[in-house]
């Protein structure tokens, strides 16, 4: 076994896909660990806080008229002209990685053992040491057709400090509206539409004293983090599907294992999207996107080994905690497959939850009538009496809904 660090730099992310087709960062072998370094894509909501004096976040982040450190920006187009930009916003997230998995092959099953998390803190000379994040109530939530108050629609990012001395938790510093802000190349971004616009702060109005008296406990998780998927050689990082990627759970944390179904030679594991906060939906678009680092242990389960285990016609992702086991419902469990050449952007038009709820419905009946032995009708009654399902998030278009049943239902005197 070996230990080694993945920093953050232009040569080690990658932004807004997943992808088969990139020369991996980094490869190790089973049983393999790994220090990975992750920025959140929203650093620029305030760049003095989140990015400045921090070599590898400026490094990233880096854009000038004369120089883009990381061009690419989504799944989309990369040849001019652009609406949006490079890649056309067709996925957001900041990725670390590739990291190959040595003897990976479609048919296996990766395990991601996610063994530690902490916080990446601020290094400006006004802030050092201290972590913040940022929320947005985006033109993507649930929310943004809802609205009650003036002005509407509008888009609000809330900055959040993390305070880590003792039970961690997040309390907000200030808010302020979005206003267009025109990027190094000249385009101009009335709403929130393409990933790493940095925010100027002498066009919004900073309103302080928020949420007063409100501290939110923290779960420090990735809400990205998955496989290359064989469909596409560039997929948006926006959409979940059948090798992970943006499930949004924020139970994908420290002490969590995840179990991916591989698709391509070598895996081609990324993780980014990191979270200080999140509730189940991730309502108003975003949860509190901040940067952290994360230690994993990678566990390469070999096809020809997983009959008669709990990973036997394991086709989609899996969580499992020391208490539960969780099942990832989506309106599409392969949208690529489904939907077509256009799928990366047509499954905006397919959101539902019905859909999600009952692939989460039979993901989890599939586990308990194969894992444990149980007939339909007592799986059924059991998940019914026993199992929880909730909304894991209405924000990435292909929407999902989390099936879990605890560990220790099937403990018995």
């Amino acid at each position: 076994m070996k230990h080694v660090t993945l920093p953050v730099s232009p040569k080690t992310v990658h932004w807004g896909y997943f992808s088969k087709a990139v020369a991996p960062a980094l490869t190790l072998r089973s049983g393999d660990r790994a220090t990975i370094e992750t920025l959140t894509h929203h650093a620029n909501d305030d760049y003095e806080r989140m990015i400045q004096g921090d070599p590898g976040a400026e490094s990233v982040f880096q854009w000038t008229r004369e120089h883009k450190a990381v061009a690419r920006r989504g799944s989309g187009p990369t040849e001019g002209p652009f609406i949006r930009g490079a890649g056309e916003g067709i996925g957001v997230h900041l990725l670390t990685g590739p990291v190959a998995i040595e003897g990976a092959e479609p048919g296996d099953i990766l395990e991601v053992r996610i063994l530690d998390v902490r916080p990446r803190p601020s290094c400006s000379a006004c802030h050092a040491g201290r972590c913040f994040g940022s929320n947005v109530a985006a033109n993507w939530g649930f929310h943004y057709h809802d609205l009650i108050e003036e002005p509407k629609p509008r888009e609000v990012v809330t900055i959040f400090e993390l305070d880590t001395s003792g039970e961690p938790y997040a309390k907000a510093v200030y808010n302020y509206v979005w206003t267009p802000q025109t990027d190094p190349d000249g385009i101009v971004h009335p709403t929130i539409d393409y990933p790493g616009v940095r925010v100027d702060h002498a066009t919004i109005r900073k309103r302080e004293n928020i949420l007063s008296s409100v501290k939110v406990p923290a779960r420090l998780h990735f809400g990205t983090m998955g496989l290359a998927p064989s469909e596409a050689d560039f997929v948006s990082s926006i959409p979940p599907s059948y090798t992970g990627g943006n499930i949004d759970d924020w139970r994908i944390g420290k002490g969590a294992r995840m179990f991916y179904p591989v698709a391509v030679p070598g895996a081609y594991f990324s993780v980014g999207d990191p979270h200080a906060a999140q509730g189940d939906s991730e309502l108003g678009g975003t949860a509190i996107e901040t940067s952290l680092t994360g230690d994993f242990e990678f566990i390469l389960h070999k096809k020809a080994d997983l009959a008669g285990t709990h990973l036997e016609g394991l086709d989609h992702p899996m969580l499992e905690t020391d208490h539960a086991w969780s099942f990832y419902g989506f309106t599409y469990p392969n949208y690529l497959a489904a939907l077509g050449i256009d799928a990366q952007t047509e499954i905006a038009n397919h959101s539902s939850l019905d859909r999600a709820m009952r692939d989460a419905f039979r993901k989890l009946r599939r586990f308990l009538m194969t894992v444990h032995r149980l007939s339909e009708d007592e799986a059924i009654s059991l998940m019914s009496v026993g199992a929880d399902f909730g909304v894991t998030q209405v924000v990435d278009a292909n929407w999902g809904v989390h099936g879990t049943i605890r560990k220790n239902i099937f403990r018995c005197d």
